[in-house]
């Protein structure tokens, strides 16, 4: 997966569709098997408060992230750009309103950029400082909570300028990172598996028969597990962030999608029953690090296997993360609703270098300031919203584009049950439990509308900003794409 060519090659800065049918799988598994399976394990089960039912809503969570990447692979084919849900909103709902047309666009990548995927990436890396010191920690034998918490604090933002330098040098050291980092999370779930089959094998079967003993059916309860269940899963859509970089999009994003997430959707449910077999239902709702508690219960003095390779997994699901929503950067600055100098190429790098560090930059913030399930809570509430609306997009673009060759096309019913779950999962919420994180994520949205109001709609631009792009350029050795370069 290249993400361009050399501008010797063709005398261009610009990105090249370099990414096949096994990187775009590779890419995916990558996001998706992130930090999730080893946090929300534990907030899954205490929401839906039973093994039973823990185990139908990760595997209803599969299929709901089965059926969303299907009809995001119909949205890729009739949207061939890069961008995901921001492409998707600028061609279904541009043409109808020179005002409202163009604002779920924006305040989509406003959302994405700003706070939704830097706070995931934030998750991922505090997550990947968790893994990384606990087995440190208890070598040490230090036990001082206050010392702890700074040292992963510190790790953690160490990770991320690791992560951001990588993504701004080179496309194909990241490519090579991921696929390592890819391998080494496929063992890690894999090593979880074997250990719970084992455990099953020799007649360890007492708390998977507690079946639905304790479930909460409340609505409320549902969603929050469902939210925890679907911040695992999330990623199934990463493919189409990066569109215009995939080799024979229509073929190979439905393809991509079909191999990927019922891999993953395997993988997470066996590896729930895995966790649900060794560590019965407190323990497990109580442990800070789930995967690490299962590994010394169950692998003994091989125990640090499992967070070595969650430490690994969970980076380079944060690497790829942060390479995808740069490419949003990168799509909404060219239609003028982000920076400019955001679209900006570095010459020789052929990365999107000023986007990459400011994703990076916004990470830190969230790193210092953040707390770990508030920001899966509020994450996935925002997330639901876009993917609801994408469907929208969907149907209104099978009626203003219908011309438009579709290779692929998902039954009707798909989009409309996916707009159901989305609003199950914006609505009620809300209305059981109006918890301030939900009303901080609406003043956020407003805050976007006027932004875009004032600088986007009213064209209210600064006079300081031509000089600050000329900075950002000179800073950065970065220019517009596909300009000409002998």
């Amino acid at each position: 997966m290249a993400g361009a060519a050399s501008p010797k090659q063709n005398g261009k800065i610009e990105l090249k569709r370099e990414l096949g049918l096994f990187s775009a799988v590779n890419m995916i598994l990558a996001v998706m098997i992130g930090s999730g399976i080893f946090i929300s394990p534990a907030s899954a089960l205490y929401h839906s408060g039973s093994v039973g039912m823990c185990i139908i809503v990760w595997a209803v969570c599969g299929l709901i992230s089965l059926l969303g990447a299907l009809a995001f692979a119909e949205l890729g084919t009739v949207v061939p750009r890069s961008g995901a849900e921001y492409a998707y909103f600028m061609d279904a709902f541009g043409p109808l309103h020179k005002f409202w047309g163009n604002l779920p666009a924006f305040t989509a990548s406003w959302i994405y950029v700003v706070i939704l995927r830097p706070a995931e990436v934030a998750v991922i890396v505090m997550t990947f400082a968790e893994y990384f010191c606990q087995p440190i920690l208890d070598a040490l034998c230090i036990k001082d909570e206050e010392y702890s918490g700074y040292l992963k604090k510190v790790v953690a933002l160490l990770a991320m300028a690791s992560i951001t330098y990588i993504n701004m040098s080179s496309v194909k050291l990241y490519v090579k990172l991921q696929n390592i980092f890819g391998a080494c999370k496929v063992i890690a779930c894999l090593i979880v598996i074997g250990g719970g089959i084992y455990e099953l094998s020799i007649g360890n079967v007492g708390n998977l028969q507690k079946g639905f003993e304790g479930t909460n059916y409340h609505p409320a309860n549902l969603a929050l597990a469902f939210y925890s269940g679907l911040w695992a899963y999330d990623g199934w859509s990463t493919i189409t962030t990066v569109t215009e970089e995939v080799k024979r999009p229509e073929v190979n994003i439905p393809r991509s999608i079909a191999i990927s997430v019922p891999l993953v959707t395997l993988l997470y449910v066996f590896m729930n029953i895995a966790y649900m077999t060794v560590l019965p239902i407190p323990e497990m709702i109580q442990a800070q690090a789930v995967a690490v508690a299962f590994g010394e219960r169950v692998l003994g003095a091989a125990g640090f296997l499992i967070p070595v390779g969650v430490a690994l997994s969970t980076f380079g699901c944060a690497l790829s993360v942060q390479f995808g929503v740069t490419r949003l950067c990168y799509v909404a600055s060219q239609d003028g609703n982000m920076l400019k100098s955001m679209s900006f190429v570095h010459v020789k790098r052929l990365t999107p270098a000023p986007a990459v560090v400011t994703q990076g930059i916004i990470t830190f913030i969230f790193i210092v300031i953040g707390n770990i399930m508030q920001l899966i809570e509020m994450a996935s509430y925002l997330m639901w919203i876009f993917y609801g609306t994408a469907m929208v997009a969907l149907l209104m673009l099978r009626k203003t584009m219908a011309d438009v060759p579709r290779p692929y096309r998902v039954p009707t019913i798909i989009p409309i049950f996916i707009i159901i779950v989305a609003v199950f999962l914006s609505v009620v919420p809300l209305v059981t439990d109006p918890s301030f994180k939900y009303v901080v994520s609406i003043l956020f949205i407003l805050i976007g509308m006027v932004i875009y109001w004032w600088f986007i709609y009213l064209n209210k631009r600064p006079k300081f900003m031509d000089g600050f792009t000329r900075y950002i350029q000179i800073l950065f050795q970065a220019v517009p794409p596909a300009v000409h370069v002998e």
